[in-house]
């Protein structure tokens, strides 16, 4: 059985660095890609008998290195896997909007859903602490799972906190029922109270944030778009998007 799991990372200022140059290559690769695969969409739609092959994710990474890395010696500041994984994952949105279970790619802003794929060299070193490919040893505030290695790990941020997440492979654990049936009796002062005796308190704490949202998204309805205001507000909300309403 196959589990995903996500936590906060603990970074010092070298590391958000490096974290955020990562994200860049990684978006520079894809809207890189997102702009190739178009031009080729538009002439192949314009000359439909002289067709430019749609290119796979492989072709992609193997222009990128012989045309774009060589003008942009930045790129190899951070790992090859950053713009290997956009790529992939590009030519992965084209195939899903190809098959019309999705719309076409956009391109990527920085600062908006910024992240990047890392794969090689990943070890759970200690309970807190993970090791990444190039960027080294990364510390979690929470406690990771024990045991597994991961093939690849995906970072990304929200707000101002960056966060790690991969998958693992677990043997299903099975238990015996303690009922066949049960009841549900959905309430108002409680969230549920079930034919077993066990009651399930509402979500009193999610109101008060969400009142907290309407409001900081009601105060910042007037401040011109763009402006330092404008921007601090913003991040007061994605901060709190982030914490209370990550789904």
């Amino acid at each position: 059985m196959i589990l995903g799991f996500k936590t906060e990372l603990k970074l010092n200022n070298r590391q958000r660095t490096q974290l955020a140059q990562h994200a860049g290559v990684a978006r520079h690769a894809w809207n890189w890609g997102l702009g190739l695969t178009k031009q080729i969409l538009d002439h192949n739609q314009k000359n439909p008998e002289d067709k430019i092959k749609f290119p796979s994710g492989i072709d992609l990474h193997k222009w990128l290195v012989g045309i774009v890395k060589p003008k942009n010696p930045w790129y190899y500041e951070s790992s090859k896997c950053a713009p290997q994984f956009a790529l992939r994952q590009l030519r992965e949105a084209w195939n899903r909007c190809f098959k019309k279970t999705s719309k076409a790619p956009k391109f990527k802003k920085k600062g908006r859903n910024d992240s990047f794929t890392l794969d090689g060299t990943i070890k759970v070193v200690d309970h807190f602490k993970i090791q990444v490919p190039k960027i080294g040893i990364l510390r979690t505030y929470e406690r990771l799972p024990q045991g597994y290695k991961p093939k690849n790990v995906t970072i990304s941020r929200k707000a101002e906190s960056w966060f790690i997440s991969y998958k693992i492979e677990v043997e299903p654990l099975y238990t015996p029922k303690s009922v066949d049936r049960i009841g549900v009796d959905l309430g108002v002062k409680t969230l549920a109270y079930l034919s077993t005796g066990i009651i399930f308190e509402g979500a009193k704490a999610y109101k008060s944030y969400e009142k907290r949202l309407s409001r900081l998204q009601w105060l910042n309805r007037n401040k011109i778009i763009g402006s330092n205001n404008w921007k601090k507000a913003q991040l007061k909300i994605a901060k709190l998007v982030a914490v209370h309403f990550p789904n």
